[in-house]
């Protein structure tokens, strides 16, 4: 039998800053991640519930998954669940797994534990067992201690057969919230069994879980290579890395001909195979006539943080007689570093010679290659 699931992301977020169902976790929207979950193992369909403006949100944010619609939440968590299942079409004996937002890494094993877990029992809940000593504590002081022994940490999602949830949320009558969907079929004098639950499906409640979230996320490094070449031709300065270096001559090209930052912006782009600076910013587009190259930098580490990854280190080489490099290195390293938002320790520029050999020993033209590290989830 198939089974039917239930998104609530109608929350306001506050405690993390506000919308955090929206916010990119290892480049993804939260919600994607829960969703994508349950549709790759067979729910269907699967609900989302969102606040009266979310709706368009969660559109952008499942763009391209088919399976799910969204229905409009109340103001309570409860209100939500009841909005939820009152949107599925289903049979009385469909299995319903209703899920937090809030905890975007359900695996496939956690879902088939549950629906497992109802062969029978009224409904089943992933759990770990508490692990850390327990106090209570009065005004900043320890009053006492509680014993851990049987006491487990919640998670979801919950599963229960529709009509079971239905049926029990009917005769919740209490003037206060239930705390979650086991809660209300417990009451209804329902079994709720315990499954195995998993340390990496914790909930993101405030701005450092999401810290914690990224450091959970298994990570590849990507290497990445660039090259560039511009000629010499007449001027009083020449841009190098961001650095604007006095020279009698300056570099031609359609944009500031900064050789530097266009191997490095390269570079970026290929780590994430993401085509190359031409692909983005093409030289017969005339809004790029005399651009600073410091814009293409940006707009590819931007790139790279939309996919949830990070910018390890870069390594730039210019290769030319001309101008000096040494005296301006620092200069330039600091800039990077500045536009990448990366420590100095992970900016390295270098410079080098052809030996008088070639166009660049001639002193035609100025050659850059760059190399960099991005990590990505």
């Amino acid at each position: 039998m198939g089974f039917a699931a239930i998104v609530v992301a109608a929350g306001s977020g506050s405690r993390a800053g506000g919308d955090k169902q929206w916010r990119a976790v290892g480049g993804r929207p939260m919600v994607r991640w829960s969703v994508e979950s349950l549709l790759t193992a067979g729910a269907d369909p699967v609900v989302i519930v969102v606040a009266p403006d979310g709706h368009s949100r969660a559109d952008d944010a499942l763009a391209g998954l088919a399976g799910w619609r969204a229905v409009t939440g109340g103001a309570t968590r409860a209100e939500s669940v009841r909005a939820g299942l009152a949107a599925l079409e289903c049979a009385d004996d469909t299995p319903v797994l209703i899920h937090d937002a809030a905890r975007p890494f359900l695996s496939s094993a956690v879902i088939a534990r549950l629906r497992q877990a109802l062969n029978d029992a009224d409904g089943a809940l992933p759990a770990l067992p508490v692990a850390d000593s327990l106090r209570r504590g009065e005004e900043g002081l320890v009053v006492g201690g509680v014993e851990r022994d049987g006491l487990w940490r919640a998670q979801t999602p919950q599963a229960f057969r529709l009509k079971t949830i239905r049926d029990a949320y009917a005769a919740w009558t209490d003037a206060e919230a239930p705390t979650d969907e086991a809660a209300v079929v417990e009451r209804a004098g329902g079994r709720v069994r315990l499954v195995e639950g998993d340390d990496r499906l914790m909930k993101l409640t405030y701005p450092e879980d999401f810290a914690m979230a990224e450091a959970l996320l298994p990570k590849t490094i990507r290497i990445g290579q660039g090259f560039d070449v511009h000629r010499w031709g007449p001027g009083t300065s020449v841009w190098l890395c961001g650095v604007e270096i006095p020279h009698d001559q300056t570099l031609i090209g359609h944009s500031d001909a900064d050789a530097g930052l266009h191997a490095l912006t390269d570079a970026i782009l290929g780590a994430i195979a993401d085509g190359d600076i031409g692909d983005h910013f093409p030289p017969s587009d005339p809004q790029w006539k005399g651009a600073s190259s410091d814009r293409f930098l940006v707009y590819a580490a931007e790139r790279v943080a939309a996919r949830g990854g990070r910018i390890v280190n870069v390594d730039v080489t210019l290769i030319c007689e001309q101008p000096k490099v040494k005296p301006h290195r620092q200069a330039m390293r600091e800039r990077l570093a500045e536009l990448l938002k990366l420590p100095l320790d992970a900016v390295s520029v270098k410079a080098t010679t052809t030996e008088a050999l070639g166009f660049t020993g001639r002193g035609e033209g100025l050659a850059a290659q760059a190399a960099v590290s991005v990590e990505l989830p």
